[in-house]
């Protein structure tokens, strides 16, 4: 059942790297600025991230399979509309419809593995369905390249259409949810609400969610925006050249969260440890902004690929910070911010590589050293703002 919902996942993470591999033919096509592909790009993620709230309020009241089989036709609607979209704002359109329909998708991966799982496994079953999940990312390498550069864009939404059918049938045909121990009478909607504010009122949230909205943001703002343009326009590539760096990097973030989440500890170390990551992961940000080399932003950035696992020790983190009560909650609100931060680091690099291009500026340089920034920033608000109290740490 956790790989029929992950098949959906890995729609949506096919879904929010497009824009690397069809950027160019994007941009000629409708005529693009750097930040309208920011726009393109973001759009999806704040639909997703916006979203979050909702799913899971739809997930406690109804459960995971009926949220996200009500949800995901959505993606596919929206693939038709990308398909065939004339017109620069219904291309957007159906970004947003993708967005909506995939919310849920990662989301009830993660609640099923809390409900159905022992607490001590949940860091590696999360990571290997982040691990599995990212196998999406793999069709948005060499073999969606070669799809754009023989047919056109249109063709690449034609192709996930057809795997979103796909996986929301399997996911009808396989998801059964097991009934949940000593479940609870149903809340309504307003009573689901207030949980939510009772999250956002407790004092080690902010931090929780400043380093939430940008690691992950990070991460896909290079492979699902900037890398193809990168290596196209800095060092000559080919689109097929550069999406195969884009597999290749694909394939290095398969590993990571696994890797990550063998490695877990809970307390304070996994704490320290997220923030040495997230300094370290700012690093190799850095290093392509600066350094100007091929060999060294492809190998920087396979190393953000296998890096960016320690976002699974974040969902660990973020399991044991709230009542067990809160937990399903908690996951929502983390989630949100993550893909609310992809949306937001999107439009903020497609803005400033917009000012860097007017003032003669090389774009990637600004573009990838306001991610490191960004990064740093995260580090520093959850490092120094106020931790979980030790009760939920038990």
């Amino acid at each position: 059942m956790v790989l029929a919902l992950c098949t959906a996942f890995a729609l949506s993470q096919a879904y929010r790297t497009v824009g690397a591999i069809m950027a160019g033919q994007l941009q000629a096509d409708f005529k693009l600025s750097a930040q309208d592909l920011g726009v393109f790009s973001g759009s999806f993620h704040f639909a997703f991230g916006a979203m979050q709230l909702f799913m899971g309020i739809g997930i406690d009241l109804y459960g995971v399979r009926r949220t996200v089989l009500t949800a995901f036709p959505l993606a596919i609607v929206g693939a038709v509309v990308s398909a065939l979209s004339t017109d620069y704002l219904v291309l957007v359109a159906g970004q947003v419809l993708i967005g909506v329909g995939c919310a849920p998708a990662f989301l009830v991966c993660t609640v099923f593995i809390a409900r159905h799982f022992p607490a001590a496994r949940f860091a590696s079953v999360s990571g290997l369905v982040l691990g599995i999940g990212g196998v999406g990312m793999l069709a948005t390498g060499t073999p969606l390249a070669w799809l754009v550069q023989a047919h056109s864009w249109r063709a690449g939404f034609v192709v996930l259409g057809v795997a979103s059918v796909a996986a929301w049938l399997a996911i009808l045909l396989w998801v059964r949810e097991p009934a949940r121990e000593g479940a609870q009478p149903r809340e309504s909607v307003p009573a689901a609400l207030r949980q939510f504010g009772t999250l956002f009122a407790m004092p080690h949230t902010l931090g929780i969610l400043l380093l939430g909205a940008v690691t992950y943001a990070a991460f896909i703002s290079l492979r699902g925006l900037w890398l193809g343009p990168l290596l196209i326009e800095r060092h000559g590539y080919s689109l097929v050249q550069s999406g195969n760096v884009a597999l290749a990097v694909s394939v290095i973030s398969l590993v990571g969260p696994p890797l990550f989440g063998r490695f877990d500890r809970d307390g304070p170390a996994r704490r320290r440890r997220i923030v040495l990551c997230a300094l370290a992961y700012a690093g190799l940000f850095a290093a392509i902004a600066f350094l100007n080399a091929a060999w060294l932003d492809i190998a920087a950035t396979m190393l953000i690929g296998l890096v960016s696992g320690f976002i699974v020790w974040q969902y660990a983190d973020v399991r044991v910070a709230y009542p067990v009560a809160l937990t399903g909650r908690a996951m929502a609100v983390f989630t949100m911010a993550m893909f609310l931060g992809v949306a937001l680091m999107q439009w903020l690099t497609g803005a400033v590589a917009s000012v860097a291009a007017a003032y003669g500026i090389e774009t990637f340089k600004v573009v990838l050293a306001t991610i490191a920034f960004l990064l740093v920033a995260g580090a520093a608000a959850f490092a120094w703002l106020p931790k979980p109290g030790a009760a939920f740490r038990s």
